[in-house]
């Protein structure tokens, strides 16, 4: 049972992450297109779109981080000291993204607002695929703590993997918004999602380029044999997912291609997993040395499983409830 628990919490982790990534991902999306609408009246149909969920959605972020600091504070105490900077940049910019979105439903002038509220989507997108980039790298670690210095995050490869976050969030939220408006805003999102879908492969090629030879681990992985005969699958599922995507998007389908628009999020997640499972602080801390008591475990786990239906529960109402299109001219309430 104890070996089992730190890959139950993992599971719990990675799930509440995927989560994040996929809710939360395209409401930020939603704020960096906001400087190509051409009107305050369209900005204001963009962000109803988003109104009943963007709260809700970032519960999953918290699930993530405080799942890792109870079930891994050794992962916990060697990563955030590795990535205090983007963690803070991550936090303030989603305060300050959250303010704006409160404010602009209020002030006379809402281009302010408009400027923070991108602005901030942006940065926090930034902020992710910077942590993600560093973690993928690795991270420095020497008698059980974090060796490198405050800006060893800092590399091309980190601000590569920022910039195709910051593209997939914006693909998520173009799909999003020509799945859930109507007009203009859903006739520019579809001509968007088209040209995001080629950078998002651009830099998913990029990525998976760049981690195997700069890091023999994770070529080891995907390219020895028998690895190699369980794993081409996913690059070749990966293609054929993005080209449906074009496909109804090309051919006015308004549902399937934010689906698609996961499915790529949710299968460049797995090959990140796959290349450094079980390693929580990759190269060098599995989920096993990093974990906490088995007590604690199943103490947090048991109140974890009690509480996750009510958060799903919560999830599915409120996207079922408020289904369907947001027109031109509605109000927020």
């Amino acid at each position: 049972m104890e070996w089992y628990l730190p890959v139950i919490w993992a599971a719990v982790i990675g799930t509440a992450v995927a989560m994040y990534v996929t809710l939360d991902g395209f409401d930020l999306g939603i704020g960096m297109l906001f400087p190509f609408a051409r009107s305050e009246g369209e900005r204001d149909q963009m962000m109803r779109s988003v109104a009943p969920f963007w709260d809700g959605n970032e519960t999953w972020l918290v699930l993530g981080g405080a799942g890792l600091f109870v079930a891994f504070p050794r992962a916990y105490a060697v990563i955030m000291p590795a990535f205090y900077l983007p963690v803070i940049v991550m936090l303030l910019a989603l305060v300050f993204r959250g303010i704006a979105f409160e404010f602009r439903t209020v002030s006379y002038s809402k281009t302010w607002w408009s400027v923070v509220f991108t602005g901030g989507s942006t940065l926090a997108g930034f902020a992710q695929g910077m942590i993600l980039g560093g973690l993928i790298q690795g991270v420095p670690v020497r008698d059980g703590g974090y060796a490198g210095g405050p800006f060893h995050w800092a590399t091309p490869f980190a601000f590569l993997c920022g910039l195709a976050l910051v593209t997939g969030y914006a693909l998520l939220g173009a799909t999003w918004l020509t799945m859930k408006t109507e007009g203009p805003v859903a006739a520019r999102s579809r001509a968007q999602a088209k040209g995001l879908l080629l950078a998002v492969l651009f830099f998913m090629a990029a990525v998976s380029l760049w981690t195997p030879l700069a890091e023999p681990r994770i070529a080891t992985r995907w390219f020895s044999l028998p690895n190699f005969y369980f794993l081409w699958p996913v690059p070749v599922v990966t293609a054929l997912t993005a080209w449906l995507c074009w496909r109804w998007l090309e051919n006015g389908r308004e549902v399937p291609p934010f689906l698609a628009a996961i499915a790529l999020f949710m299968l460049g997640y797995l090959g990140l997993v796959i290349s450094d499972f079980p390693y929580l602080v990759p190269p060098s801390l599995t989920v096993w040395e990093t974990a906490a008591a088995p007590a604690s475990q199943i103490f947090m786990l048991l109140g974890t499983l009690l509480l996750l239906p009510f958060v799903i529960g919560y999830e599915v109402f409120v996207y079922w409830l408020f289904r369907g299109k947001v027109r031109e001219g509605e109000s927020y309430h």
